[in-house]
């Protein structure tokens, strides 16, 4: 029986073979992913006993940190410091912000890199970052979890959760999904006379990711996924989690990145918006950060478009004004566990942090109480310290701003401060956890994100409970966590619905807080960002311009088609 290449060629009327495919597409060896275990740190511990040494070890230097472009550090003008926020006497590193012309160097170095990165096949990437992901998981663990605690001032559980199994955890689970992602092949209906193919591309130029100071993780998400998928990346970390961020950055030069694929680039940030932004090359821009500085860049590259090789992809994540909605049903221990967790665990510096509670009249005293005493048990103070719950806000901005909202709710009659409202920067820039009573639902407290401790309630009325579920949407801009505590299955499916848009990680009778990679893929909507869901299938695509490829065997004789001839 002939083949049907053999029957294709003998209609063309041809004695051409039949060829081969040129295309190579990846081939990943198939292997299961599973979330990174975190670590208990229980008295005694091996990993305790790490931790404590290192530490020691970080707290007693200043160590140096570079501008890094290719192979060449930098050292531009007058240096500065990133200090210990919960002793702001004691600097951890030197850093340098780079020039425009520094930036402008670095990025065309990083465009350089990119076409010769490009070709490195996926297979060699993935080698790559999963020897990262070992030695982050392994011999580096502690000096991540360190440079975390001691330059951001997180309780260890804090930094654990974040610099160790969630950085590592992006690195496996992106490689998961690029492999699961590249399964997808498209329709062949005859091999042998016509293949169809996608490959994943880089994209043409350069990516700036712009990395905040709260994860750890993020800054290694934001930096090293477009490069995964075959990007060019300058990284600005920021000024407050500088230390963490160089060590990964050093992590992944010695598991073998090439130099220039991903530069490090301290910089002042309308220094580095203004460069990247009017640079023809800018390929697209990774950020976390203030919806201020997210719209900024979003104008400058509208007012640009004209000038770029590609329309720039544009990625943010904003933060949120994130809820805890009570209903009359609910179970008043979770409620109060839950929030004090998710308002107050690193000091509320988390962008998915409860900051407004809505609690029905019947079950309030009971929560205020349970709340008040909880939140009394709360230590604040060095991180260093195992036995604290959280340590100092970041900077002496984040004070200022924080302790302006404590001071306007003191001179507010609608607002009450029933538990905290006390600071004091004389060493370390600490808030005590702080809890308000408002009566208006549309005050700044209700409405506005304050990235700190501080947890407003509102009391509605049993019955309005309708017109209250209408606020939750109604009265911010933000829509990224919410979570709804009730007993009443018709209530949760009821509110399933109507606060469908009010979040992007939205939780059922648990905390706003706690996004785990691989499980509740993180981002929100309105506001709060371009809801690219990362630590998901989705976000390692936002990075790669896929090429469709059409290669057919068969050579093509005739112009005319066969009705035409009858």
């Amino acid at each position: 029986m002939l083949n049907a290449c053999t029957k294709s060629l003998r209609n063309a009327r041809s004695l051409e073979r039949c060829m081969s495919s040129v295309v190579e597409l990846p081939k990943f060896q198939d292997s299961g992913v599973k979330n990174e275990p975190v670590l208990a740190y229980k008295k005694g511990s091996k990993e305790r006993t790490e931790l404590a040494n290192e530490l020691q070890r970080a707290a007693a230097v200043t160590e140096e940190v570079p501008i890094v472009i290719g192979d060449e550090t930098i050292r531009d003008g007058e240096p500065r410091f990133q200090v210990m926020p919960h002793d702001h006497a004691r600097k951890i590193a030197k850093f340098y912000y780079a020039s425009e012309n520094t930036i402008k160097k670095a990025i065309d170095v990083s465009v350089e890199a990119q076409k010769r990165w490009d070709k490195t096949p996926f297979e060699q990437r993935v080698q790559i970052w999963n020897k990262a992901a070992d030695m982050m998981a392994g011999a580096y663990r502690q000096a991540l979890n360190a440079a975390t605690m001691l330059g951001q001032s997180k309780s260890v559980i804090q930094a654990e959760i974040d610099s160790a199994a969630e950085l590592i955890d992006f690195y496996r689970f992106n490689i998961f999904f690029l492999k699961e992602n590249s399964k997808y092949q498209p329709i062949s209906e005859d091999p042998s006379v016509t293949r169809n193919s996608l490959r994943f591309r880089g994209i043409d130029g350069f990516i700036a990711a712009i990395s905040p100071f709260n994860f750890t993780a993020i800054g290694g998400n934001l930096a090293y996924t477009p490069a995964l998928m075959g990007n060019g990346v300058l990284w600005k970390p920021s000024d407050t989690a500088v230390l963490s961020n160089w060590r990964i950055f050093n992590i992944m030069r010695e598991a073998g990145l090439p130099a220039g694929v991903v530069n490090f680039v301290p910089a002042d940030g309308p220094t580095f918006g203004r460069t990247i932004t009017a640079s023809p090359h800018l390929a697209g821009i990774n950020f976390t950060g203030s919806v201020p500085t997210f719209n900024w860049l979003w104008n400058e590259v509208g007012k640009n478009l004209q000038v770029y090789r590609n329309y720039p992809r544009l990625i943010g994540e904003c933060g949120g004004k994130n809820y805890h909605f009570v209903h009359p049903s609910a179970d008043v221990e979770s409620v109060v566990a839950g929030t004090i967790r998710s308002a107050f665990e690193y000091c509320g510096q988390k962008c998915s942090a409860c900051s407004r509670m809505y609690v029905p009249r019947s079950l309030y005293e009971q929560i205020k109480e349970g709340l008040l005493r909880e939140r009394a048990k709360l230590k604040v103070g060095d991180p260093t310290d195992f036995s604290i719950f959280t340590g100092a806000v970041i900077d002496d901005k984040a004070f200022a701003r924080i302790t302006g909202y404590i001071k306007n709710a003191k001179n507010n009659p609608k607002n009450k401060i029933i538990g905290g409202g006390e600071f004091d920067d004389s060493k370390g820039y600490f808030v005590q956890p702080t809890i308000i009573e408002t009566t208006d639902p549309l005050d700044k407290l209700m409405t506005e994100e304050i990235f700190g401790p501080v947890l407003t309630i509102y009391v509605y009325e049993d019955k309005d409970l309708q017109q209250t579920v209408s606020l939750v949407g109604s009265s911010t801009k933000f829509a990224l966590t919410g979570a709804v505590f009730s007993t009443d299955k018709a209530f949760l499916k009821t509110a399933l619905e109507e606060l469908k848009m009010t979040a992007g990680n939205f939780y059922l009778n648990d905390k706003s807080t706690g996004s785990v990679v691989g499980q509740q893929p993180f981002g929100g909507g309105r506001m709060s960002g371009t809801n690219d869901k990362a630590g998901g299938p989705i976000y390692v695509m936002r990075w790669t311009t896929p090429q469709s490829i059409k290669e057919t065997f068969v050579p093509l004789r005739d112009i005319d088609y066969p009705y035409m001839r009858e």
